[in-house]
């Protein structure tokens, strides 16, 4: 049997990860299920591998919101959501006792009610022993863990916000070696593989990677929007001109997913004397790739004042 994932403080973020689980799972259990042809081998949002042994899947599903009108859209939202999403059961005001009912722990609520949720009367010992998966921006390890037993063993995940759609980038912080490492993993990857893409790195690379896929999204619509006012300034219609600019920059993205370097792509689309080294000549007068990496400096820096208690 599988195992319980509750969600605590089952916001957007946490209806976006929940919906990814139970879709997968759905499509998994599907007698009509037959598997698709990927446009390459890690798919993201498609259907949890299924390799793994069941005890790395869950089984039960426990969604904890404060509000009873929070409470009633996710049943709606659940309740639309398949065969699964029915078995969904949302609690409201009993976070401790859905945590002792649960095996892994999915936080997702504002960083800065963390430390009021996980301060409540049982909660340290509801959490003893069980895996607790934060997506709170800019809160450490090290801080949740001074909230938490020893016993719990706490891990940083970051999804960005395509994971709505199921085309996320999370990234994991690195687990340490133990027995149960393995089987930790292969939950871990259930979860967010149902998302988007999945990946573990240290946890000193997660302000970093809060610039790059977390910022990334709203860079990359700058691009995009920028590219489309191009094609309107030029007389495209406004509705196509975004629309070639959205798929461009999609395929563009899954070459790179496939194998395909950028500079390699760029160079394959520049010929001698034509329109697109002109473009780029102009990019470049711009100092264009200079200012969005320096963007992603800026943003990690920022990143890492996010989580320090503010200087009086």
């Amino acid at each position: 049997m599988g195992y319980t994932l509750c969600v605590l403080g089952c916001g957007t973020m946490g209806v976006a990860v929940l919906s990814g689980v139970l879709a997968s799972l759905d499509a998994k259990n599907s007698s009509a299920f037959v598997p698709q042809p990927k446009w390459e081998s890690h798919t993201s949002g498609t259907v949890t591998p299924q390799t793994l042994e069941d005890e790395s899947l869950p089984s039960r599903f426990i969604a904890c919101v404060s509000r009873e009108e929070t409470a009633r859209k996710l049943g709606t939202a659940f309740f639309a959501a398949g065969t699964l999403g029915r078995s969904v059961e949302i609690v409201q005001g009993r976070n401790v006792d859905a945590v002792r009912q649960s095996n892994v722990v999915l936080l997702c609520c504002k960083p800065q009610v963390a430390k009021t949720i996980l301060s409540e009367a049982g909660m340290k010992e509801a959490l003893e022993g069980k895996l607790l998966i934060s997506i709170l921006a800019g809160v450490t390890i090290a801080q949740l863990e001074a909230m938490v037993l020893p016993s719990t063993k706490v891990v940083r995940a970051m999804p960005n916000t395509p994971c709505k759609i199921r085309e996320g980038m999370t990234v994991v912080s690195s687990l340490p070696p133990s027995e149960q490492s393995e089987l930790e993993r292969s939950i871990i990857l259930n979860i967010f593989s149902s998302i988007g893409r999945c990946r573990f790195l240290e946890e000193k690379h997660f302000d970093a990677c809060t610039a790059l896929s977390g910022s990334g999204p709203a860079f990359a619509c700058i691009f995009l929007e920028a590219m489309a006012d191009g094609g309107v300034m030029m007389g495209l219609p406004r509705a196509e001109a975004l629309e070639l600019a959205a798929q461009t920059l999609q395929g563009a993205a899954r070459m790179t997913l496939a194998g395909t370097h950028p500079a390699q792509l760029k160079d394959a689309v520049t010929t001698p004397g034509g329109c697109t080294i002109a473009g780029l000549l102009a990019m470049e007068d711009g100092r264009v790739r200079s200012t969005i990496a320096r963007a992603i400096q800026v943003a990690t820096e920022r990143a890492s004042e996010l989580g320090q208690p503010a200087k009086k």
